[in-house]
């Protein structure tokens, strides 16, 4: 969970500072580099190498205003997250709609490019590998339900909450995707900041170039928020079982937020956002969420035997065939991930493994351990 919420929030925010700085370049103002780049880059951990930059400033001053807001208060952050929500999905639509009309039917031939030899370079197997990456784009929709113990009426909420705007972001990405191609080639798309670059490669789009710059500062900072918050609940959930120190789970009494908690995972996200590219945290960021909802599936077909008159608020439907697909989906994308992302997964997982059983195993509630049948 740390990998799925606090990793990505780091990564997230590391993406965040290049359209920052492409804002600022827009507007006259040079950023130095030296102070918008990680100083530490590489393809894995194994080739991790020095860039001569010093630090990711804006990554930093992002992760923590955001953490401020956090600590200040859950309404307060819901409704500066509104406002930019409301932001990016306006300045979307506008792509969408403006750039359909531009769209050139050949730049999506051959739809699937062939593979290059290699595993996971293009063909059948690419777009296994491409989905194992773009899993990472939608982490902030279960993240709703960390929410549970906040909303009015969970049961009703958060199906609707999660359902809801998965197919509407769902239908948004591959709007974003068919404009995307269609109005540059897609070779020409590696690049930071694809969106406005593909935008300002059209005349009569260039209006458009910084409004996207400010649509992607918003968007990621969403994700950022999210992320954020997500991981906070989290750690308060285990600190209040027992699974992690009580640190985690103090509320402060004028904002009634889990402030220490909140400020410990903010700083620590800093740090990586600070040091690390996004490309260093991302393939991590997958495959830990990838696992965490094998994980899920898994043990919902576990407690559907064990405990099968359970007192269940929220339901699975078609567990039989949902979760046993769920398990197939995640692990066919977690094999199409790389060797070496796997061999960090490990070592993440081993020191998992030491905390539970250092900590987590001596002080855990017994009353949580497991669930039980109704009596």
């Amino acid at each position: 969970m740390v990998l799925e919420y606090g990793v990505s929030a780091s990564g997230v925010a590391a993406g965040w500072s290049g359209y920052f700085v492409s804002f600022l370049q827009h507007m006259g103002i040079d950023f130095p580099a030296a102070f918008a780049n990680a100083p530490i880059t590489g393809h894995g951990i194994h080739d991790l190498h020095w860039t001569g930059a010093i630090v990711n400033m804006p990554a930093v001053a992002l992760i923590v205003g955001l953490t401020t807001l956090l600590v200040v208060g859950v309404s307060e952050s819901a409704r500066f997250n509104n406002v930019m929500v409301l932001v990016k999905v306006g300045i979307v639509l506008l792509v969408i709609l403006f750039g359909l009309p531009f769209v050139t039917q050949a730049h999506f031939t051959p739809f699937i490019p062939p593979n290059t030899g290699q595993y996971g370079h293009f063909g059948i197997t690419g777009i296994l590998a491409g989905a194992g990456i773009v899993f990472f784009a939608f982490i902030g929709f279960e993240a709703v339900s960390v929410a549970a113990q906040e909303c009015k009426n969970a049961r009703r909420d958060l199906p609707i909450g999660i359902l809801g705007s998965l197919v509407i972001c769902s239908v948004l990405y591959i709007l974003i995707a068919i404009v995307l191609i269609g109005i540059a080639d897609w070779r020409t798309l590696d690049v930071p900041d694809p969106v406005s670059f593909a935008v300002g490669k059209i005349p009569a789009l260039k209006w458009l170039v910084q409004w996207v710059n400010v649509a992607a500062m918003a968007g990621l900072g969403t994700v950022v928020f999210t992320s954020l918050y997500g991981q906070t609940r989290v750690f308060y959930s285990m600190a209040r079982d027992g699974f992690l120190p009580p640190a985690f789970s103090a509320v402060h009494k004028r904002f009634h937020t889990p402030h220490r908690g909140t400020i410990i995972i903010g700083a620590v996200a800093a740090l990586l956002a600070a040091l690390f590219p996004f490309d260093v945290l991302a393939d991590l960021v997958s495959i830990g969420t990838l696992l965490a909802f094998l994980a899920v599936c898994t043990g919902i077909m576990i407690l559907r035997v064990t405990a099968p008159r359970a007192v269940r608020k929220f339901k699975t439907p078609w567990v039989w065939f949902t979760a046993p697909a769920g398990i197939f989906v995640c692990g066919v994308m977690m094999y199409s991930l790389s060797d070496g992302t796997w061999a960090r997964l490990g070592v993440w997982t081993a020191i998992g493994l030491i905390i539970y059983f250092v900590y987590g195993i001596r002080h855990a509630a017994p009353s949580k351990w497991k669930v039980t049948n109704e009596t």
